[in-house]
């Protein structure tokens, strides 16, 4: 049998359970962009709805359109991608999703709509990814008030993204978003949400959770890169490939570079076998090979990355080796391509 991937929706849901706890009493958002990070969106959005999730985040209007033929018409689907064209914003109200906006133009298609959208409007403080910039703010608001009044719209949420690169940046951020509300309800505005955080800012900052937290990552059990396993999460999904060959020292896997494992793991991660963990020793184009295990036939099968029960690291600890590899070639590589480029202009 071919490499596989599964997905533990047992584990999806303890953790959504972990999350919620930990959260409170702010309500979860439950993140299904990328097609629920690869793991299947109708399955994952289901699960998610039988384990209480009422808030989808799907990036997109056509995810959320697949999350709302998934959930059914309780739950409440945030789509966030603030540059929809004309056609998006319709299929957005056929779909009955709340639609976040941090464009001026883009608030304009909404109103244009005259569909009575749920928005949640979107300041900048500091991510700079999108969003409206403070200094801007005051004249948009003015414009959804406008808008709202005449009915075109419903300004239901307001919201912004961090950049967390550091305490200090976002308790600046999170300044100008309690300014940016206070003056929204001045304007006449009575959101009925504010968001700020999302997975790691939710867990580590309790005063920046509002009334929901955005949870991507953390539900499906991908922790931060160089940040701690947190308690209670688990990675729910497991990449595995089957034995094909067995030698004195190593077995073969049938998956390599072409199915998208990275060469660079080569030689400097542990995977998972029926004896616990065992080095990565090569990546081929569509075979990779194992240092061998007592026991080995074809037909078993071996853990690439997944929750760690048969010795296997996590995916987010693959990516951290393949960062620390490439970190190394440069530091070896630098004084090589200093001498070959640089030489010629440097002093002798």
């Amino acid at each position: 049998m071919p490499a596989r991937l599964d997905v533990d929706l047992d584990r999806l849901r303890r953790n959504i359970e972990t999350v919620r706890r930990t959260v409170m009493p702010a309500e979860t958002l439950f993140v299904v962009k990328n097609d629920a990070y690869g793991h299947g969106v109708e399955s994952v959005a289901a699960t998610a709805a039988a384990a209480g999730v009422r808030w989808f985040g799907s990036f997109d209007v056509d995810t959320g359109t697949r999350v709302r033929a998934a959930v059914g018409s309780s739950a409440r689907i945030f789509a966030w991608a603030t540059t929809l064209d004309a056609g998006s914003v319709q299929r957005a109200a056929d779909a009955d999703l709340d639609v976040g906006v941090g464009d001026p133009g883009y608030l304009d298609r909404v109103i244009a709509a005259d569909r009575a959208l749920r928005v949640h409007l979107k300041i900048d403080t500091g991510l700079r990814r999108n969003g409206v910039r403070p200094e801007e703010w005051p004249e948009f608001i003015e414009s959804a008030v406008r808008a709202q009044e005449r009915g075109a719209i419903r300004v239901t949420g307001l919201w912004t993204h961090i950049a967390e690169t550091s305490d200090a940046d976002d308790d600046d951020a999170r300044e100008l978003f309690v300014d940016a509300v206070d003056s929204a309800r001045a304007a006449g505005l009575s959101p009925e949400v504010r968001h700020m955080a999302a997975s790691a800012a939710s867990f580590a900052r309790p005063g920046f959770r509002d009334d929901l937290v955005r949870i991507g990552a953390f539900a499906y059990g991908i922790r931060s890169a160089d940040g701690p396993d947190i308690p209670g999460i688990v990675p729910i999904a497991a990449l595995s490939a089957e034995v094909v060959e067995v030698a004195s020292d190593r077995v073969t896997i049938d998956i390599g570079s072409l199915d998208g494992l990275p060469s660079t793991l080569a030689g400097c991660v542990e995977v998972g076998t029926e004896a616990g963990p065992r080095h990565l020793m090569t990546v081929g184009v569509t075979t990779s090979q194992v240092r061998v295990y007592p026991g080995a036939m074809v037909g078993d099968r071996v853990t690439l990355f997944g929750p760690g029960t048969r010795g296997e690291n996590s995916a987010t600890t693959l990516a951290e080796a393949i960062d620390t590899v490439g970190e190394e070639l440069l530091v070896r590589l630098t004084p090589a391509l200093e001498r070959r480029y640089l030489g010629a202009v440097t002093p002798r």
